[in-house]
Order: C-alpha cells, then sequence, then structure tokens
C-alpha cells in the first residue's frame, strides 16, 4: 500500500481539507498521513476563523513522518504564513519526494482571500519550483503568477494544470489528493490526471454538497420573533430558544436576509407598533408599556429610529 503525505489545513464539516485528503487517499486504496498546518472554524456557512499552528509544530509532524515512513508523494494545500511555507520548503529540499502536488488555497467557497500578497509572493519564489504539479482552480491564475511583485515572472516556470469546470466544494481537493494517489501508483503525469478527472466525476454524480439546518432554523427563528417580541428583544434569548450560539445565528440571519437577528427584531417590533398605533385609540404611553418599554420617551426614541418618525408624527399621518 503506498503512503501519502498531505500537508494542509483541517476543515471541520469534513468537506475539503486534511479530512477530504484522507477520505480520498483510502478511498483509492492509498494511505494517508497528514500534517495540519491550519485549523478553522468552519461550519456549513462558511470559515469563521483560522488558528494557523506554529510553523516548528508542522515541521515537526512533517519531518516524525517522512524520517519513519519516507513517503515519495507528497500533497501541498493550505500554507496561509511565510513562516511555516518556510518550514515545508525547508524539508521539502531536504528529503526530496519523489512528487510533490501542490493546490494553493487562494480563497474561500465564499470568495473570501486567504492568502495575503507576501505569502503568494514567497509561494510562487520557493514553492513552486519544487512542485511536480500545480492545480489551479479557474480565475486563480493570475493571483497565484500575476501578483504585482512577480511581473516578468511567466507561469511556463512550472508544470500547472487549470481546473477550468466548476467544482462544487471540496471537490477540487478530491481532485488533487486522487491525483497524488495515481502518481504514487508510478502512472504517468496525463494519465493519472485522466484518472483523477473520471474520479471526479464520478463523486459529482451521487455527492450533494452538506447542508447544515440553516433554512429551517431561520424560519423557526422568525416564529420565535413573533411569539416573544413583546417582551424580549434580546438576541442571547432567542438564541437559547433554538439551542444555537448568538454568533450561528447571526451567521444565518445574514447569509438568509442580509440582516442581523437585532435587526430583524427590532423591525417587527416596530411594524407592530406602527400598526397599534394605526389602529387603536391607546395612548402612547399605554402602547410603551405594553410593549416592554421603560418610559414614553424611550419607545419614542425607538420608534422614530427604526421608522423616522416619532409616534405622534406617525398617528397623525
Amino acid at each position: 500500500m503506498k503512503t501519502i503525505l498531505t500537508i494542509t489545513g483541517s476543515d471541520s464539516t469534513g468537506g475539503s481539507g486534511v479530512q477530504a485528503d484522507i477520505r480520498t487517499i483510502a478511498a483509492l486504496g492509498g494511505y494517508a498521513m497528514s500534517a495540519v498546518t491550519s485549523i478553522t472554524v468552519q461550519n456549513t456557512l462558511g470559515i469563521q476563523a483560522f488558528y494557523d499552528l506554529p510553523a516548528e509544530i508542522v515541521r515537526g509532524q512533517i519531518e516524525a513522518i517522512i524520517n519513519d515512513v519516507q513517503p515519495d508523494t507528497v500533497k501541498v494545500g493550505m500554507i496561509r504564513t511565510t513562516e511555516t511555507l518556510a518550514v515545508v520548503v525547508d524539508v521539502l529540499l531536504k528529503y526530496r519526494p519523489h512528487h510533490i502536488i501542490y493546490d494553493p488555497i487562494v480563497t474561500a467557497s465564499n470568495g473570501d482571500r486567504l492568502l495575503s500578497d507576501d505569502v503568494i509572493t514567497q509561494i510562487r519564489c520557493r514553492l513552486l519550483p519544487l512542485c511536480s504539479l500545480v492545480i489551479l482552480r479557474e480565475g486563480e491564475t493570475e493571483k497565484i503568477f500575476n501578483s504585482p511583485s512577480l511581473k516578468g515572472k511567466k507561469e511556463t516556470d512550472v508544470c500547472t494544470y487549470v481546473l477550468d469546470d466548476p467544482l462544487q466544494h471540496g471537490l477540487a481537493n478530491s481532485f488533487s489528493s486522487s491525483l497524488a494517489v495515481y502518481l504514487s501508483q508510478d502512472e504517468p503525469m496525463e494519465q493519472a490526471i485522466k484518472h483523477a478527472r473520471e474520479y471526479v466525476r464520478t463523486l459529482i454524480t451521487r455527492k450533494s454538497d452538506i447542508s447544515g439546518r440553516s433554512s429551517q432554523l431561520y424560519y423557526e427563528f422568525l416564529e420565535a420573533v413573533q411569539l416573544h417580541y413583546r417582551t424580549n428583544r434580546d438576541v442571547a434569548f432567542y438564541a437559547d430558544c433554538l439551542n444555537v450560539s448568538p454568533r450561528y445565528l447571526s451567521q444565518v440571519a445574514h447569509r438568509i436576509s442580509g440582516k442581523s437577528p437585532k435587526n430583524i427584531i427590532d423591525h417587527t417590533l416596530a411594524d407592530a407598533l406602527a400598526c397599534q398605533l394605526r389602529t387603536t385609540q391607546k395612548t402612547i404611553q399605554e402602547i410603551a408599556y405594553e410593549h416592554g418599554f421603560a418610559s414614553q420617551a424611550q419607545f419614542s426614541k425607538f420608534f422614530k429610529k427604526l421608522m423616522g418618525q416619532s409616534p405622534s408624527e406617525w398617528r397623525r399621518t
């Protein structure tokens, strides 16, 4: 059984990163070993935060594997710091594995840029010349090869393969991992690429992206707001009702409506207040107290901020 070392980040959803590499390599009969470079705080809504492991910890992981097992095929993925890049380059130069596949992770699935210009410059100058093949997603060629600091360099300096069709989250990752397996089995590059593309096509026919419960949760949140907006405008209260964190509730609300949970709660309350002002004879003070405001002045300030008019002006017009 051929051993393949993957050097990349961790994706807690399992859709890409080291988890997807291990799954793909094992499915094709290889044996995956790993060195993690970054840990992501991530769910189906995207990446919220990174923790980049110290460079010397990354070096320790790689050397522990290479010294003991000596894999001749290495796949490199997410590298976000110049310090980690220097470590990876040093180790690859020292041990010279037969195949080095590099799958640059330049942007997240939502389009956010993951690498600084400085890191890209160092990747271009130090890592790419070591690689057997660099796999690029469509639209990322310019980011890697044509940054302002690299004018005069040519894309043909290294062997590249551009994935020119859209792939679901993680499938480009599966392509590079499967390619590493086929190369480790001594297939020529052209044949390994062909087999990797065929493998990914089989995944497309049966794979759909993992979906979280965001849509269901959003409508449950709206229902909870309708039940409790008179007495509670605290986002944490609604998050507790739905058994999620306020942060996740905020992510869901922004993704689906473009609004914050607080904005949704406040506008629901403001709409109800506006309706009462128009359809009842209750005084402004009575309406304020019924909806949990400490004073008429507090109510008036809230209402004017949301509706653009004071309660009295709204009632008159």
